[in-house]
């Protein structure tokens, strides 16, 4: 035995063999709005890049001539209305060599006639590219046909979200091997609906809920006019408006939307029964106020919308859904997924 004050020579650690770091699939470039720009394209593109996997990704934020605190993987951002800023973007995409380029594709976000002058980026770019397209129209004007048509021919792949999209694009001539069907991708939660409401302050009652980003043609108003009949039968009803005036909107118009609806509820006398929450909020407090709904109404007035983010977050986590019958609304809730009714009808 030995001594207390003899000490053992330490036994000889065994050798533990660290696995390499896998090597990425491959570099991939976005181009499309970014968070913390507040918009839906935004935050699709940055739920797109923390959903790709092992890869690199760098992005290239369209800016709207506001500042924008981009976080690390922003590597470029592009003016919307500078032609000359697509054409440097251009050249520092190819020197980064990325193995793809993905186009986050909304008319409105590029800058010329019907955002043409994307197409001058996408004319100079040496990699593959894949175009998600965020709208898709069944009757576009002439400068919204020319744009399309380039920019499918540019890219490889064009992704979009409905069957609907996939049929009209067959019909303007996009061949059927470039077309690929994604649906919209959603985020999963697990919380109880009743405790959500208590700690939102929210009532025990039903709660009908809309959420995004507010301004004309989101039809909020047909809501609001349904709530006296609803209320006279459902006395403890609340319907909660959930999102910041759209950027937008409100440089244009200021908060003009948003106070005529208080003036419609009180008009109606159901102020009591309406709750706004003007601000951009997070994807988890989202999810609170997702779970904590009964019902989601979506009384959008543009038949012509072919996908919605806010829907397929509500229909996916199981909210029973009430809603115009725009072309995404028609596709998704098919079947009895959900109540479609008349546009502009309380």
């Amino acid at each position: 035995m030995n001594k207390p004050s003899e000490r053992q020579p330490p036994a000889p650690r065994a050798s533990v063999a660290r696995p390499a770091p896998a090597a990425l699939d491959g570099h991939l470039v976005m181009i499309g709005n970014y968070a913390p720009r507040q918009c839906g394209i935004a935050t699709f593109t940055q739920d797109l890049v923390q959903a790709v996997g092992n890869w690199q990704v760098s992005v290239v934020a369209m800016n709207d001539a506001q500042v924008y605190d981009y976080p690390p993987e922003v590597v470029l951002g592009i003016e919307q209305d500078d032609l000359n800023a697509y054409v440097t973007a251009a050249a520092a995409i190819n020197d980064l060599k990325p193995d793809v380029v993905c186009v986050q594709h909304e008319y409105g976000i590029y800058g010329g006639p019907a955002g043409s002058y994307l197409l001058t980026l996408l004319r100079a770019l040496d990699a593959p590219l894949v175009t998600t397209l965020h709208t898709v129209l069944e009757a576009p004007d002439d400068a919204q046909r020319a744009a399309l048509e380039e920019l499918c021919a540019l890219s490889r792949t064009v992704v979009v979200m409905s069957e609907r999209a996939v049929s009209i694009l067959r019909a303007q001539g996009v061949p059927a091997g470039k077309l690929q069907l994604i649906p919209h991708g959603i985020p999963s939660f697990d919380l109880d609906s009743a405790e959500q409401k208590r700690l939102l302050g929210l009532g025990a009652g039903p709660l009908l809920l809309t959420f995004g980003l507010l301004g004309p043609g989101k039809g909020l108003e047909s809501a609001i006019r349904a709530l006296p009949d609803l209320l006279a039968r459902q006395p403890d009803v609340t319907y909660l408006i959930l999102g910041a005036t759209h950027p937008h909107v409100r440089r244009g118009q200021g908060e003009k939307y948003r106070e005529s609806l208080w003036a419609l509820a009180r008009e109606l006398g159901v102020q009591d029964a309406v709750r706004m929450e003007n601000r951009f909020v997070s994807l988890p407090e989202l999810m609170q106020y997702l779970a904590a709904a009964d019902v989601y109404l979506s009384p959008y007035q543009n038949p012509a919308q072919i996908t919605s983010g806010t829907l397929a977050y509500a229909l996916g986590n199981g909210k029973a859904v009430i809603s115009t019958p725009y072309w995404y609304a028609e596709e998704l809730l098919a079947n009895g997924r959900g109540v479609l009714t008349p546009f502009a009808d309380p």
